[in-house]
């Protein structure tokens, strides 16, 4: 398992988020300007999330504190 601060409860809150709204990885990945690819990282624990559009993705996500700056 990768070293990542998030919890693997956050990640499962996170896609039972996006299953209770009926929204896919994919789609979500889309509204928010997104590659699908990293969403689906983040969602599995693959990344952590430290930086460029996977931190963007867990601060969106709700799975991580942080500022997104435009």
């Amino acid at each position: 398992m990768p070293n990542t601060c998030i919890t693997e409860q956050a990640r499962k809150q996170a896609r039972e988020a996006l299953e209770k709204r009926g929204q896919s990885a994919k789609d979500f990945a889309e509204l928010h300007d997104l590659n699908p690819s990293t969403v689906y990282a983040v969602l599995s624990g693959q990344s952590r999330c430290r930086r460029g559009e996977a931190h963007r993705a867990a601060v969106l996500l709700g799975i991580k504190d942080g500022v997104i700056e435009e």
